[in-house]
């Protein structure tokens, strides 16, 4: 059974009316796996708000106490830096982000699902230890990760993500923390311009030209992705899953398509199988061609589910 978290107070956090990572873009995947019969084989759950304690893991009280100070009140949005701003409904969303990721753990390692999908806003990779950024509050991810460690006592935890975006923030508090592998693609000198030197020897960031299409991306899955997870052998995968490498998707120039995110997604839902007895848990990052993103959450999930 593949498990599915989502919450209405996703939908509610907006960042101003013109922004690209808009509450449609949760609309457009829950209308096309419904549409593709999808969401019907799906056990979807609500979270709940993840504690404080939860969230202190990865990030520090400051950022927690910036968040919560910044929350607006009297005003529609409050801004972070001039592309992630708060309206009153991003804080609780957060929080729920957060509590999905670690109920989608909590699922998974305790066998009541086999693998889970988080379609959580606001999305996490590039929010640092200690600064939100790149329309991100709270690093899913890194959130997911650490409660796999110190809840679950996990000591080996591979982090995916292919995203078109660097990973930053996960990056930034994993980095030389050998109880993680984090292994990624994105498109080389775009935003956060950062990933080309790795800053630790578990992290295995494969950048890609501009305009490069799918193959590229496979190559970097089957020559260093794969192999990092046979010397690694994780207990878990989770996933850091942006659909805006997609050729439709003009956040980037990567020329990715439907297909390529089948295979990649596939190829994942292989290596847990092989590595973690199929323990996997996926949460939502960027993709703003909405139906693009659409349609490649579509072969995420069926990967999943075929699992």
């Amino acid at each position: 059974m593949t498990a599915f978290f989502t919450h209405p107070a996703f939908f509610k956090h907006e960042m101003g009316p013109d922004h690209p990572e808009s509450p449609q873009r949760l609309w457009a995947i829950h209308d096309h796996l419904t549409r593709k019969g999808l969401m019907a084989l799906l056990d979807v759950r609500e979270p709940t708000e993840a504690p404080d304690e939860v969230i202190l893991r990865v990030h520090t009280m400051a950022h927690v106490d910036r968040l919560v100070a910044t929350s607006p009140k009297d005003r529609p949005y409050e801004a972070l830096d001039p592309d992630t701003m708060m309206n009153h409904f991003t804080l609780r969303a957060s929080y729920l982000a957060a509590g999905a990721v670690t109920a989608a753990v909590d699922a998974v390692l305790t066998g009541q699902a086999r693998n889970a999908f988080c379609a959580v806003r606001p999305p996490g990779h590039h929010a640092e230890r200690a600064a939100p950024m790149g329309f991100c509050f709270f690093n899913n991810i890194a959130i997911a990760a650490r409660h796999a460690i110190d809840v679950h006592g996990l000591q080996r935890v591979a982090i995916v993500d292919f995203d078109v975006h660097h990973g930053n923030g996960t990056e930034d508090i994993f980095a030389n923390d050998e109880r993680v592998l984090m292994v990624s693609t994105f498109e080389q000198a775009i935003y956060p311009f950062t990933g080309d030197i790795p800053m630790g020897n578990n992290m295995v960031n494969i950048p890609l030209p501009a305009y490069s299409d799918g193959s590229a991306m496979r190559q970097a899955v089957e020559q260093h992705w794969l192999p990092a997870f046979e010397t690694f052998q994780p207990e878990l995968i989770l996933i850091s899953a942006g659909f805006d490498a997609h050729r439709e998707d003009d956040m980037s120039h990567l020329m990715w398509n439907d297909q390529d995110y089948a295979w990649l997604s596939g190829a994942l839902v292989k290596a847990a199988g092989r590595h973690c007895n199929g323990r996997l848990v996926s949460s939502l990052e960027g993709g703003y061609a909405v139906e693009a993103l659409a349609r490649g959450v579509g072969h995420h999930v069926d990967a999943l589910l075929c699992a």
